[in-house]
């Protein structure tokens, strides 16, 4: 496969074949011609540069013919260099080192929730394990007791560059792992079949309600003398002359080899002691269910007072509450911030459908994935800021396609005298990169309850973008908003400029409204709750009837709302002049911040008066 690609990592896959023959071959239980079916066991390579083993276990169980192994790696073809969603035994893309552990755990968990006793293996090469985030989701695994849970770490000691570092010392990744709670059963030789299967055979005997890891020693490009255990061949495809020498080596099977795969579990029965391991921890679970609902037809209603001051992020505790009540698939997660981002309104109430990750926000987004392929509709917060952390799990969840909604709170420098550490000032940028992410950024109590239950009716990754401060309500209880949608606040013929802007920000916009008023300077004021997708027509019409527009943002300039605004206007006539973070923050009251930032209402009623009048 990979010679004939010329590129991958045939030593990397060379190293487990062994250790997943064994589990495919004896303990994988899964419906091959379903691979949907809510009872199927769950595999995931977290080292997805091992694709050629996975590909090729596949092919072994007979879902696809052999021959088209042998187009790895070429464009079009579903059996790309790493697993992705294009092949439909993906459990999640991978590839990204230190990843799949999380969505396994997250994988486990659904399994519990559900009541269904299906097992969940995520295969680990030893090299990641440097990954923290691998640490973070084996903590949150043994917490909730999940003894559906396999870890499989194939220790070949060699990474793409040099040794790894504890080597082929397996009691020592053993004990990190007791350590977090694990049962760890190591392998001395996991290219031996009879010792493997032995490991596996143990496995099943443990009866603790934990996860459990087993540990192989493993040799780097096993079979092929010249690439066993040396170094600088990760990642190396043989050329045509090398690769008859290692088959010739390898030699042929004496009659073609198919597995066939174990039956999972009915799940019309009573499925064991197994699915009643949460209980204790979080309450009653659902009956056993992991089809996805239809697109829920609820709409949320609230019941704000105009003028009345309440936080965004308050308003989506308090809708995400009603959401519970109204859809039985959502399921909420938070990483130890939840009486900031308000969750804990869910938690007080229907602790059953409360995960806390603690703060972990790496594993949070891996769990909710996991959560999301076993049709749970997760929605997970945590300060915008530290979202960062987990882009890269987000950017993942993309092209897994997960339905993840995720609130970020605190954001902009509004959120005030915390300092720096604690704005999130990157997350509109973070969020725009990430393919077909939809962004929402709600000014008031309404808007955010309102766009809470938009944001459950949309499958796929959903930003909600929530601030501190308390802000008064600026719309009816009846106000309807839409993906890719704005409000024209205040509008007229005799508009000059129009001042776009979002969440903290239109507040500003608006007190600038009344002082230019005063000034008899009219201006437009629109609410471009949508930052992605953007409503488009609605900017190029305010564009066309007015001088300029200025946008105003409780963000950096680099990918935030002017840059979005600006690229979507870029072939249109007329002016976009952005207000923007563009000072390193610091302490200070969310007005002197705003002032300092130059984004404030008096910043605002200058910035217009110089587009007038220069």
């Amino acid at each position: 496969m990979t010679t004939e690609a010329g590129s991958g990592h045939p030593t990397s896959s060379l190293s487990a074949v062994e250790l997943m023959l064994v589990l495919f071959s004896k303990h994988f239980r899964f419906k091959a011609n379903s691979p949907n079916y809510e009872n199927n066991d769950r595999l995931i390579f977290s080292k997805g540069h091992a694709s050629p083993l996975f590909y090729a276990l596949w092919s072994l169980s007979g879902v696809f013919p052999k021959e088209e192994l042998l187009t790895l790696r070429k464009f079009g073809s579903r059996l790309e260099g790493h697993p992705t969603m294009k092949f439909p035994f993906t459990e999640a893309a991978t590839g990204s080192l230190g990843q799949g552990l999380a969505i396994g755990t997250g994988e486990a968990l659904a399994a519990k929730m559900n009541k269904l006793d299906y097992q969940t293996y995520v295969l680990l090469g030893d090299g990641e394990m440097m990954e923290g985030s691998n640490w973070e989701a084996a903590a949150v695994a043994s917490h909730y007791k999940l003894n559906n849970l396999t870890a499989i770490v194939d220790v070949s000691r060699l990474e793409q560059s040099g040794e790894s570092l504890d080597g082929w010392h397996l009691h020592i990744l053993g004990a990190k792992f007791k350590a977090f709670g694990w049962e760890a059963i190591l392998i001395a030789d996991g290219n031996d079949v009879s010792q493997v299967q032995k490991a596996f055979e143990e496995r099943i005997k443990i009866k603790k309600g934990v996860p459990v890891v087993l540990i192989a020693k493993t040799v780097k490009g096993k079979g092929v003398s010249f690439l066993e255990n040396k170094p600088n061949w990760h990642g190396k495809a043989l050329d045509k002359t090398l690769l008859a020498k290692a088959l010739k080596e390898i030699g042929q099977p004496q009659k073609e080899i198919r597995v066939e795969l174990a039956t999972p579990l009915s799940t019309d029965g009573d499925l064991g002691e197994v699915s009643r391991k949460l209980e204790k921890l979080i309450g009653p679970q659902p009956k056993a269910k992991t089809k996805e609902l239809e697109v829920p037809k609820t709409e949320l209603k609230c019941d704000y007072k105009l003028n009345e001051l309440k936080a965004t992020r308050k308003a989506y505790g308090e809708a995400l509450l009603q959401l519970v009540e109204s859809d039985d698939r959502v399921i909420v997660l938070d990483a130890g911030m939840d009486n900031s981002t308000f969750s804990e309104l869910v938690k007080e109430k229907y602790p059953d459908r409360f995960l806390q990750m603690y703060i972990a926000e790496q594993t949070m987004v891996g769990v909710a994935l996991g959560l999301s392929r076993r049709g749970w509709r997760p929605y997970l917060s945590t300060f915008a800021a530290f979202l960062t952390r987990a882009h890269d799990q987000i950017r993942m969840s993309r092209y897994s396609e997960g339905n993840l909604k995720i609130m970020g709170s605190h954001a902009g420098v509004s959120m005030g005298a915390d300092g720096s550490s604690q704005m999130g000032l990157e997350d509109i940028a973070m969020f725009r990169s990430v393919p077909e992410a939809v962004i929402l950024y709600p000014a008031d109590a309404v808007a955010m309850h309102k766009l809470v239950g938009v944001a459950d009716k949309h499958k796929g990754m959903v930003y909600l973008r929530a601030s501190r401060p308390e802000v008064p309500v600026i719309y009816k209880n009846t106000e309807k908003f839409v993906i890719g949608g704005s409000k024209a606040l205040k509008q007229s013929p005799k508009d000059m400029v129009t001042i776009v802007a979002a969440g903290i920000t239109l507040h500003e916009a608006l007190k600038a409204y009344e002082e230019l008023k005063k000034q008899r300077i009219t201006v437009r004021v629109i609410d471009l709750y949508s930052v992605k997708p953007l409503d488009v027509e609605t900017l190029k019409a305010a564009l066309f009837e007015t001088q300029a527009i200025i946008t105003v943002e409780d963000h950096y300039k680099e990918g935030g709302l002017g840059e979005a605004v600006a690229a979507a206007l870029a072939d249109s006539r007329g002016k976009v002049y952005s207000l923007a973070v563009t000072k390193l923050p610091q302490s200070g009251t969310p007005a002197e911040l705003l002032d300092y930032e130059e984004i404030s209402a008096q910043a605002i009623v200058e910035k217009v008066k110089k587009v007038i009048f220069g």
